[in-house]
């Protein structure tokens, strides 16, 4: 009786088995139904992505229409708006006119360019370690491509941020002629905070020192003045 029962449970057992290993080949070979074949008319609600299996490459807009979509967002207006306000400032000083060759460092996606021309100035540089076309071009703020002395205005909203603050400075030092101007937009500071970023700029005195509100964040502004040693 005990020897039946064990053969009817083995024969059961590899029923299961082969059933079971069927229904694996089956799932392994039958397209899944989530996939959409190449040749189906698309669907707006198949655009992206139109399957979890969809190995064909996603369609990517146009830099001139991908830009025109990112300026005209409401995000993009605010601080585009915040910035303009915050060079008109030096415009007001007469340090920043239409003629000025102007720097910004670690410009983001360039928001601070775009604020320069928008108050009137034609010759704007602007850099991020990766670039915005056409606002900002790639390069290394700690190791600028320019010659000595070529620009008449350096700004940075971002030196905190930078892994070696001193190389920065150096740099925009470099590249600004002797009696032009560096800025730096940091956290709201006062005192002792203040003379500690004035005192990495080792060919510059201070100028002026003000708190302003940038992008929403009340920021200390540091002006600079590159002092010509050849006079």
């Amino acid at each position: 009786m005990e020897r039946n029962v064990e053969k009817m449970l083995n024969r059961v057992s590899t029923v299961f088995i082969i059933i079971g290993t069927l229904i694996m080949v089956i799932m392994i070979l039958q397209t899944p139904k989530t996939c959409i074949s190449p040749e189906a008319p698309s669907k707006p609600h198949t655009h992206f992505p139109r399957s979890t299996c969809d190995s064909s490459p996603r369609k990517h807009l146009p830099l001139p229409k991908k830009n025109a979509r990112l300026w005209s967002s409401k995000a993009w207006k605010t601080r585009l708006t915040s910035f303009s306000s915050y060079f008109l400032r030096f415009r007001d000083l007469g340090l920043l006119r239409n003629h000025t060759r102007a720097l910004c460092l670690s410009a983001g996606a360039g928001h601070a360019p775009m604020a320069m021309n928008r108050i009137g100035l034609s010759d704007v540089t602007a850099v991020e370690l990766v670039d915005s076309l056409p606002l900002v071009r790639r390069a290394d703020p700690h190791n600028l491509p320019f010659f000595d002395g070529v620009f008449d205005f350096a700004f940075t909203a971002h030196l905190g941020d930078a892994l070696f603050p001193w190389r920065v400075v150096e740099e925009m030092e470099r590249t600004v002629r002797g009696g032009g101007f560096c800025v730096v937009a940091v956290d709201e500071c006062g005192g002792d905070d203040v003379r500690d970023v004035a005192r990495l700029f080792l060919k510059s005195k201070i100028v002026d020192v003000a708190n302003v509100t940038l992008e929403g964040l009340k920021r200390t502004s540091i002006l600079l003045k590159v002092q010509d040693f050849k006079t």
